[in-house]
């Protein structure tokens, strides 16, 4: 048996068998809350490594749940929705949610964005670690004592922004980071018309730490709604 516990979050009956029986194929553990307050019931008591969410429900909106959660939860919460406008995608991900899949969605990728979510969890039990020392993805290192930033063994040189972009997706490997999100935490506001900016400074960063720009293994565009760090 799989240890990992996942809490699914869905009141279509159909959908919820088709995820709980991927899940018993691969031996996870999980649980199934229909309602938003069975929901958070169950994220309180269960302690869930991992939320499978479904924005529709019948008496709370699928975002609210996120914002409650994270009021005292850092859980990777995947959202599975029939909403695929980016409104609503960057809406949750602000949220706090940490994907988006869109119905109808193949229970592979729904597999791979649970692994995905779930090396997250690993990560996180030793971000404090990390951080207090050195941060290694692939060939990719960061030392954040030192302010410095490897590929291989070659010291890459980047700019405050750039080396501010790169800290913030390392430490949220495996997390959408929304454009609103990165906008704020990195310059401090979140106008829209700093986007293109933004774009720039990853287009940079990447040219500096990925082997291939055009084809980057570490940070993934999310057209549309933002960036992330991919555990290499």
């Amino acid at each position: 048996m799989n240890k990992a516990k996942i809490l699914i979050v869905e009141d279509d009956a159909a959908i919820s068998n088709l995820i709980s029986t991927t899940l018993e194929t691969q031996e996870y553990q999980h649980h199934v809350a229909k309602t938003g307050v069975a929901a958070l019931l169950e994220a309180a008591s269960y302690s869930p490594d991992v939320m499978i969410l479904d924005l529709g429900l019948p008496d709370m909106d699928g975002v609210e749940i996120i914002r409650k959660v994270r009021g005292w939860s850092n859980m990777p919460i995947i959202i599975v929705s029939a909403r695929s406008e980016d409104s609503d995608k960057v809406g949750a991900l602000d949220a706090g949610a940490d994907d988006y899949l869109t119905k109808p969605f193949s229970v592979e990728e729904l597999l791979a964005r649970l692994r995905v979510a779930l090396r997250r969890v690993r990560y996180d039990s030793q971000r404090l670690k990390e951080e207090s020392s050195i941060y290694v993805n692939g060939e990719l290192k960061i030392d954040y004592a030192a302010g410095c930033v490897y590929v291989g063994e070659r010291e890459v040189h980047l700019t405050p922004i750039e080396y501010k972009l790169l800290c913030l997706l390392a430490k949220n490997t495996g997390k959408v980071l929304t454009h609103n999100y990165i906008l704020k935490e990195v310059w401090g506001n979140a106008l829209a018309s700093d986007t293109p900016s933004l774009r720039v400074f990853m287009a940079t960063l990447r040219k500096k730490i990925e082997p291939v720009p055009s084809e980057p293994k570490y940070i993934q565009t999310h057209i549309g709604v933002g960036y992330r760090m991919l555990r290499v």
